[in-house]
Parts: C-alpha cells; structure tokens; sequence
C-alpha cells in the first residue's frame, strides 16, 4: 500500500504518521478482546468471532480486514486465521505470549500519550494511578507481573548468551518480578543459585511462578525496599528495566548500592534500552517519553551515565556491548 510506506516528504507520509495511532489500537483492542485466543484453535468466519468474542458485529469485518493488513491474520474464503507471529506470541495459553505488554499499554500507556501536550508543558506524569495502586490491586499487579514476563521472555536467553557465567555461583534480579528471569538463568546454569528481590506483595506471585518452573528452592525471594533496605549479596547482581523508573541522582545511588552487593570479583549487569549518543533510534526515544507520562522522574539515559555512577561508586571494568533489538547491556566488574 503505498500509503502505508509513503515518506516523511510527502503529504500522504505526514497523515500515514499521524494516523498510525490507529493501527496500534487495533492491535491492543485485538488483545483485549480475545482474538489470537479465540483463533488459536483453528480458523473462524467473521460471524463465528463476533458470538464467540461476544461482539455486537458493526464494524467487525473491517476490523478483521485491518488485522489482516497488519499482517496479523490470514484470511481465505471468509475464514480468519491467526498469522504465525501473532499466534506465537498473541496467545495467553503459550510461554512465548508477549501480550502481558500489550494489555498495560492499552490500560496505562495509551491513554497517559493522549496527554502528552500536557506532560510536555508541565513535567508531571499524566498516567492514571500509580504504582502504589497496582501494589495495592491483586488483578493489576497480575497484569503487571505478566506484562514483565513478556519482556523477560524475550530478554532472557539474549542475556544468558551475552555474559559469561563461567565460575559464578549466585545471581540476584533486583526488581526481579515474580522471577522469570531469574529462572530462566537458573535452568540454564543449574550450578547457579538464583535470588529474588522486589516489594513483599510479590512473593505470592513468585512462589507460584517458580512451582510452574519446576524451581522452587533453586530461586529465593527476598522482600523489600530497594531504596530503604540492603540488597542481599551475590556473585552476580542484574538491575534490568529498573533505572529508567528513577531520576539521575536516584539511578547514582542505586548503582552505589549494587555495588555494595557484588560480591568481591563479582558484577552488575544493567540493562535498558537507553539512548545512543546521537538520540536517534525511535523506540527507545519513545520508551523515554513514556517514563516522563507514567513516573515523576524516570527516563532512559546513555550508557556513558550509567558508566559514570559505576566508576564512582567503585567498579574497576566498565564494558558497554548491544542486548537485542533494542537494549543495552553494561558490564561493570568489581574487584
């Protein structure tokens, strides 16, 4: 379509961008609704989904139609079914299912970009509710815990590839969720012993994670406040998705109070999907911005920063190496 692949120095380019809103909610709605679910089991007329999905049917077909643009769906003689991306990585029943992501973007961060002019003029975070909400709400929390095992899910055996784990005998995740990553690493090194620390109202959700992993006792949890309370000690010590949450001054200190935490000979890894020098590569630009709508000082920052707060707070060896598609990853080793 060359509407959908006209550049910026066109006038059907300029409206294609800022209409591209349109195409991301339907795939959010797609989410939420059900559909990959629903067509997971084989394919369905547009008629079968709106019973199934309970739909009133009004606008349904083209619905459908635009998912099939989006290279979602298939569709043949008026049955739809899921394309292999989305039914690999849409559907709520399956290990690789990043939807966890998507249903927080539909719930937090669609409506916090709508109010970006806002943000933009005051500084303040214009996301509905905050953090201590989701803490306080079991059915919020659940979503937040699998909206970070859609990210550790893709995250994970990139990390376990990209760092040396040879004669390691301990790995903390600070901020390590309900122990997803930790796990992976585990069953990947079985020589090693995983730790957990986050908030206490997590630990309900680890244990049950680390059942269906088969690990339980290999992967401890530790509760607590990463700014009020010490960080338990390990060879490894990982901060994953975590700084971006917090100011600069913030970041310094809990990069101080990491390492404090490795042990002797041991290392940090942190890695986001910060920005490049040149502040060039969108989806991390955009990440930044949504740390300015959903948090009072969080954003992405360079790897430069971050290699600043570790060489004062004592690391010896500061190597900074891509994670992925989109992330970072900073080795800071400590004598």
């Amino acid at each position: 379509m060359t509407t959908a692949t006209a550049g910026r120095d066109t006038a059907a380019g300029i409206l294609r961008l800022g209409n591209a809103f349109c195409d991301a909610k339907a795939l959010l709605t797609a989410v939420e609704l059900g559909v990959f679910d629903a067509l997971h089991t084989g394919p369905a007329t547009a008629d079968e989904l709106r019973e199934r999905l309970g739909l009133n049917g009004r606008g349904l077909s083209d619905f459908l139609q635009l998912l099939v643009a989006l290279d979602l769906l298939t569709e043949d003689g008026g049955r739809y079914r899921n394309a292999p991306g989305a039914d690999r990585f849409l559907v709520r029943e399956l290990p690789s299912y990043v939807g966890g992501f998507l249903l927080r973007s539909n719930r937090n961060l669609y409506p916090a970009w709508g109010k970006l002019t806002e943000a933009l003029r005051t500084g303040a975070p214009q996301a509905a509710g905050s953090f201590d909400d989701v803490i306080a709400d079991p059915g919020l929390l659940g979503q937040f815990v699998r909206m970070m095992d859609a990210l550790t899910q893709i995250i994970g055996p990139e990390l376990i590839d990209a760092y040396d784990w040879s004669g390691q005998r301990s790995v903390l995740d600070v901020g390590g969720c309900r122990g997803n990553l930790a796990g992976q690493i585990v069953k990947a090194h079985p020589e090693l012993s995983g730790l957990v620390f986050d908030l206490p109202q997590m630990e309900p959700f680890f244990d049950e994670h680390m059942a269906e992993m088969g690990l339980t006792g290999r992967v401890s949890f530790h509760g607590g406040d990463f700014f009020k309370d010490p960080l338990p000690a390990a060879d490894v010590v990982l901060m994953g998705h975590v700084l971006h949450d917090w100011d600069e001054s913030q970041r310094r200190g809990l990069v101080h109070k990491a390492y404090d935490a490795v042990n002797p000979g041991g290392t940090l890894l942190v890695y986001d999907r910060m920005l490049d020098d040149a502040r060039s590569r969108v989806e991390n630009l955009v990440i930044s911005l949504d740390m300015l709508l959903v948090s009072t000082g969080g954003s992405e920052y360079t790897s430069e920063e971050l290699r600043g707060h570790a060489e004062s707070a004592g690391f010896t060896s500061v190597t900074v190496t891509p994670l992925g598609d989109f992330d970072t990853l900073v080795v800071c080793r400590k004598d």
